[in-house]
């Protein structure tokens, strides 16, 4: 019998090959909503051990993945979300380590209250069913999201970008040698076996009732195209257009760490800051060695009239600059009148992913911290850490940045919806 990808390769009809997935994945939803936790964390630690024992295999992949990447003429910091390296693997297996070790959401009781008439009535956290992936560039994500949906009871249909198609292949035997270990289905965690795009489309439609939610990993047209075409819910994944706000009162070596930090860490992430905003009262002492530092850096920074002037290296920013996420070792910078208009600006600008404050002013830190509308506001502290691992999650399957369901990091309880059991003696209403 032809395995999935031959069968694609040989033109098979994709919407037939797409719709069997899905009904196995559903399947496998069931077995997998009841497994107990000790069932799901053998698993995670077989995978785990899998992912540590194919790490050569992996980064054999990878480097085939990289290569036709660069071939292409994809960008640098494109190359870099693609790539994976010993650190970065190992990494992921420290990611499925913590996922195993957090609590187990599932039957989770939130809240349990007694009615008048004697009954009882809990409310319990239960897995969502069966969720689709869709991610670019950043193969990691197959790993993450696999083994969140599994904590969290779920089945899952990662469908990673063509660029990280070998990676992702050999990241997802891992993951099913830990639920063959385990016992559970392997349809579970279900990676698309084609490259085809058309298959993002038939995802979409919800595949007859096969697929639960959607979450879109990658940039904005990716994101785009899902939230006009999906037929079912949708964690939105917008993207990062990232704000530090400079204060009069900040200390310029913290400012200065956590600039670079944030800029330079990795351009090409979602946490990246993208725009830097400094308070007038701060420009005298703090603007030119911040974007002195940033320029030292390989950083292009593109500035307003009062940015530019204080390094002929500067280059002006455009109207559309302030409202874009460059992936990029490029920042814009503004100079800003104070908080009011810092947070005016990150309102009128910002994407509601990730901002930060670096002040020494408790007041002005409280003032940020509740009034800018963002999934994740920092105080002192770099955007980077925008990440599902660095908030103890061990993994995320995104950044959410709408106001229902999730927001901010989507770890395993995340993934979770809750339903309601009432506990009767024979109650009935009049």
């Amino acid at each position: 019998m032809s395995s999935p990808l031959k069968a694609i390769d040989g033109n098979a009809d994709l919407t037939a090959l797409m719709t069997d997935l899905a009904a196995k994945a559903r399947a496998a939803a069931r077995v997998l909503a009841l497994a107990p936790p000790e069932q799901k964390n053998r698993a995670l630690t077989a995978i785990e051990r899998a992912i540590r024992a194919n790490a050569p295999a992996i980064l054999a992949a990878n480097a085939e993945d990289v290569a036709e990447a660069r071939a292409g003429g994809m960008s640098s910091a494109f190359i870099d979300r693609l790539t994976l390296t010993q650190a970065r693997v190992d990494g992921m297996a420290d990611g499925v380590a913590t996922v195993r070790e957090i609590v187990d959401p599932v039957g989770a009781v939130t809240e349990s209250w007694q009615r008048p008439n004697g009954m009882t009535i809990e409310r319990v956290r239960v897995p969502l069913g069966v969720i689709g992936v869709i991610f670019e560039s950043r193969p990691n994500v197959a790993a993450d999201a696999g083994v969140l949906c599994l904590k969290s009871g779920n089945a899952v249909i990662l469908r990673g970008g063509s660029d990280s198609f070998r990676s992702c292949r050999a990241i997802h035997q891992c993951l099913v040698q830990g639920l063959r270990e385990a016992g559970l289905p392997e349809a579970a965690i279900t990676l698309v076996p084609t490259r085809d795009r058309a298959a993002v489309g038939l995802m979409l439609t919800g595949l007859n009732g096969g697929i639960d939610v959607i979450v879109p990993r990658g940039g904005k047209s990716l994101v785009g195209r899902v939230e006009a075409e999906a037929r079912v819910p949708v964690f939105a994944h917008l993207e990062g257009v990232n704000h530090i706000y400079v204060d009069a009162s900040a200390k310029l070596d913290m400012a200065k760490a956590v600039v670079l930090n944030a800029k330079m860490r990795r351009p090409g992430v979602c946490g990246a800051v993208e725009t830097l905003l400094i308070d007038r009262n701060a420009a005298a002492t703090k603007l030119k060695p911040l974007v002195e530092l940033l320029i030292d850096a390989g950083c292009e920074v593109r500035g307003d009239d009062t940015v530019q002037g204080v390094d002929a290296r500067v280059k002006p920013a455009s109207d559309e600059d302030w409202d874009t996420e460059y992936e990029d070792a490029i920042i814009s910078a503004r100079i800003v009148d104070g908080l009011d208009e810092a947070i005016a600006h990150i309102q009128n600008h910002g994407s509601h992913h990730t901002d930060a404050i670096v002040t020494e002013d408790a007041a002005a830190a409280q003032r940020f911290l509740n009034e800018v509308d963002s999934a994740i506001v920092l105080h002192n502290a770099s955007t980077q850490f925008a990440d599902g691992g660095e908030f103890g999650f061990g993994a995320e399957i995104g950044i959410a940045t709408g106001k229902f369901h999730a927001r901010g990091p989507v770890g395993a309880e995340q993934l979770t919806s809750f339903k309601y059991r009432v506990h009767g003696t024979g109650q009935t209403r009049p």
